[in-house]
């Protein structure tokens, strides 16, 4: 911020938690849309048409249109690691670095994930469901029986932080794990105890399949009808990454007719579900309001994070996590 000219105008499009509010407001005038929904797209665009800094969620499009609007734009931060909401390409031909919080969330996330991949294999919310219904009369041999986690084969989608987390974890179950990663890094895979395999072959032999990969326009519906297809029909599909990596018509699709026996989803497109979507009538797919990095501690960090990406890049500084980092060569 430059002390001889007006403070900076920072512009929030939801209260984060932490400290992050006061890191920002230690570095200009702080604009918070403090409410629980999603900041309207035109409230969105007024606010930014004077603002120094835009602090946003994954919720909001930082596209041509808003970057248009907002002349003065110095730093992009978002509250995410994926940053497939952002047009990073007409970013860096502004100048304008983008901040995200890698690193920070990778081991929550992972045990997310564990924690859905075994509420879907064994069946817990199904049982919880059966016991509030009343219908539990008296021990059953063959009660909701599910599958076991412990010593099965799980593939990985996505060898990222997120993965690799969740590879220490798998692990512990005694499990064979195996990865698919676009890029190959040989000496990861062998730090992690991993098999990389193509993501055909990973389908076709794994028990439980996680999906921790980033979104991109080639990952978009990597699991469609054809690569669900390819699946066990034992098997466990669990998506913590984004929702559009997943075609979801495919997926009731396969779990009404048993191609795949269950789902667990952190994520969906869009976002929030629609209430009356086809997947949630599905006994065996289980669905959460993306929670994956959702503990007090991490959202926090991530928050904080934010919020120092965006104060570097008002003073004109390298961001610590930026993930366009070729702004700074243009």
């Amino acid at each position: 911020m430059d002390a001889a000219g007006p403070p900076a105008r920072i512009v929030v499009t939801r209260r984060p938690p932490g400290r992050s509010l006061d890191i920002l407001g230690a570095a200009g005038e702080v604009v918070v849309w403090d409410r629980e929904a999603i900041m309207p797209r035109d409230r969105l665009l007024a606010a930014v048409a004077d603002a120094d800094g835009l602090y946003a969620m994954l919720t909001d499009a930082i596209d041509e249109q808003l970057l248009a609007a907002a002349p003065r734009l110095r730093v992009v931060s978002s509250m995410a690691v994926g940053v497939d909401n952002v047009d990073l390409a007409a970013c860096t031909r502004r100048g304008i670095p983008v901040g995200h919080t890698p690193g920070v969330l990778a081991a929550t996330v992972a045990d997310t994930a564990i924690g859905l991949l075994l509420a879907s294999a064994r069946r817990i919310v199904e049982g919880a469901d059966y016991v509030r219904a009343g219908r539990w009369r008296s021990w059953q041999p063959d009660l909701l029986m599910g599958r076991d986690v412990h010593h099965a084969t799980v593939g990985i989608v996505g060898l990222g932080g997120v993965g690799a987390e969740l590879a220490k974890r798998l692990h512990g179950f005694d499990c064979t794990v195996i990865a698919y990663n676009r890029s190959r890094d040989e000496r990861r895979e062998s730090a992690l105890g991993v098999t990389w395999r193509p993501l055909d072959e990973l389908l076709a032999v794994a028990d439980h399949v996680v999906l921790t990969i980033a979104m991109t326009e080639d990952t978009r519906h990597l699991l469609d009808r054809r690569t669900l297809a390819l699946m066990k029909p034992t098997a466990t599909l669990v998506n913590v990454s984004r929702g559009g990596v997943v075609d979801q018509v495919a997926l009731a699709e396969a779990l009404t007719d048993g191609t795949i026996a269950s789902a667990a989803l952190d994520v969906t497109d869009p976002e929030p579900i629609s209430p009356d979507d086809p997947l949630l009538r599905l006994p065996n797919c289980l669905v959460i309001p993306h929670l994956g990095s959702s503990s007090q501690r991490t959202r926090a960090a991530m928050a904080e994070l934010a919020a120092r990406n965006l104060v570097l890049g008002l003073e004109g500084r390298p961001l610590e996590a930026c993930a366009n980092p070729e702004v700074y060569a243009s």
